[in-house]
């Protein structure tokens, strides 16, 4: 690929990062005979299941990343690294045989049997999950698995070095720690020769020349000499990270907000190393409907195969990219406003390859996809005045608003109507409210009713629209918005909605006079 130098005027926060990773190359070039490239990182703790999480991180990596491949045109790899060789912690609630991890508590999780029982070990399991989770979304990357790389020696020079400055990475640490834990902090955590255990304790002695660490078990007394080299030990979470950025020469991972202090030590002990920190992002958490951060623990929030249910992969791309730094809500009311923004960036993508557009990002560079004509908000719309139960009624509608229009021609509005629908059955149908209208609003629909039955049958959209703020006019609303919230309250039973302009050209002119009979006749509770 070659360079595009045109990219440099782009305003686009990931075309912005991959300007900082093209500036770090140039500043500090690789080794002589490696090659000229980029390499990007994203880190995964194997302990539980990917989330809605991993995929921004990786799905922001991504784009960066192709960002630098078209403005510099050199080559990247993106690494998907894998914590496997930490120690497990606790038992996770949401696996099987749970007794059977009970007794491998602090072992590495890929020394600890699987239970589910389809891999070599929890570890491996937890692994292919992951590496799937990335296929579904057609991620390129390579997989790293800690314990291989620290077993085939990958890190035996970066350990060896971190060891030779052992007490200079300590002091690092040490500020940071409570009384307890900066007793006995070392960067290196052995594993036990015998039991498999990763040891934290501290070290008596760090024989870098020898390859050695001596310590002591504090179980049986008995002092132990373990080799630093070759997966006999590895390195504590932050000592571990620098020491990945360190040996691997890794040139671009971001982190999240809560990392912060991490990122800063990290950088700090990758230094010392004699290594050069990656250029980093951090990106903000998300926030539950309560504005509280979300937790894997507390469950609150969205997940990912909740979101999948109820909007396509595309809009959660969407809500990723936009403004990553800011906290956001990530809760069910999100998904249609993502959705929408994402089909109206996929039209300007079709129309120009803008690279400001998430949807260049997000398709990276092109699409063939014809997207909808037809809003997601409109197609809730439609689905709750149906009351549809299955995509298939909201085709009927379809067909006569987009002559010609089919689930094969467009398989992006065939997803979206199988959406529309599950995401009216669980949110929209139990929350919807039909009010009576006010003497005002009932004049205002009088008056829309005789209108509509004297309009062209030739009207689209736009020329119903222009009709109701004609209507909305010619009665004593303090503001149209009220006009047209009443609209949507009365008629469909809900606060608000797209251009009720185009629900009209889409429902049909006859059957929005008919929810207009109903709404009139309806009366107030209690008369």
């Amino acid at each position: 690929m070659s360079a595009d130098p045109s990219l440099r005027a782009v305003k686009s926060w990931p075309v912005e990062e991959a300007a900082k990773v093209e500036a770090r190359l140039a500043a500090s070039p690789k080794p002589e005979g490696a090659p000229r490239e980029a390499l990007f990182q994203t880190g995964y703790g194997p302990s539980g299941l990917p989330h809605i999480g991993t995929f921004g991180e990786v799905a922001r990596t991504t784009w960066v990343r192709r960002a630098f491949e078209r403005l510099t045109g050199l080559p990247s790899r993106l690494l998907a690294f894998s914590d496997d060789m930490d120690g497990l912690r606790k038992v996770p609630d949401n696996v099987p045989n749970r007794e059977l991890l009970a007794g491998y508590l602090g072992k590495p999780l890929t020394a600890i049997p699987d239970p589910f029982g389809t891999h070599s070990s929890f570890g491996a399991h937890n692994n292919a999950r992951l590496q799937a989770f990335l296929d579904a979304f057609g991620f390129e990357y390579e997989f790293a698995s800690s314990t291989e790389y620290y077993r085939a020696g990958r890190f035996d020079a970066a350990l060896l070095r971190m060891a030779e400055r052992h007490e200079q990475v300590r002091q690092v640490i040490l500020p940071t720690l409570g009384p307890d834990r900066r007793a006995t902090y070392s960067p290196f955590l052995p594993i036990h020769p015998e039991t498999g255990v990763v040891m934290q304790v501290p070290m008596e002695e760090v024989r870098p020349a020898e390859d050695l660490l001596v310590w002591l078990d504090p179980e049986t007394g008995r002092r132990h000499g373990t080799r630093i080299t070759g997966g006999h030990a590895k390195a504590q979470w932050k000592a571990d990270w620098a020491m990945r950025w360190y040996a691997l020469g890794v040139d671009y991972e971001m982190s999240g907000k809560d990392l912060i202090d991490s990122v800063r030590l990290s950088s700090a002990i990758c230094r010392i190393l004699g290594g050069t920190p990656p250029v980093g992002f951090t990106y903000e958490l998300f926030l539950d409907e309560q504005g509280q951060k979300i937790s894997k623990s507390k469950g609150n929030g969205l997940t990912i195969e909740e979101w999948l249910r109820y909007a396509p992969p595309e809009s959660l791309s969407q809500f990723m990219y936009g403004q990553p730094q800011r906290a956001k809500r990530l809760f069910f009311d999100v998904i249609p406003r993502a959705v929408d923004d994402y089909l109206a960036n996929l039209e300007k993508l079709k129309a120009a390859p803008d690279p400001s557009n998430p949807a260049w990002h997000i398709h990276n560079g092109s699409s063939n996809d014809p997207g909808s004509p037809i809003s997601f908000a409109m197609l809730l719309n439609l689905a709750s005045v149906v009351n549809a139960d299955g995509p298939a009624i909201l085709w009927g509608f379809i067909g006569r608003y987009a002559p010609g229009i089919t689930a094969e021609s467009h398989p992006m509005l065939a997803r979206l109507a199988e959406h529309a629908v599950a995401y009216y059955r669980d949110f929209v149908a139990p929350q919807k409210r039909h009010r009576v209208p006010s003497d005002l609003e009932r004049a205002a629909l009088v008056d829309l009713l005789q209108a509509l039955r004297t309009l062209p049958a030739e009207s689209d959209a736009e020329a119903i629209q222009t009709l109701l703020y004609e209507v909305g006019k010619r009665h004593s609303f303090e503001n149209l918005r009220d006009w047209f919230g009443c609209l949507y309250q009365v008629l469909l039973g809900q606060q608000e909605g797209p251009r009720f302009g185009g629900f009209v050209a889409l429902y049909g002119v006859a059957g929005t006079i008919g929810l207009i009979e109903a709404a009139l006749a309806r009366e107030a509770p209690g008369t």
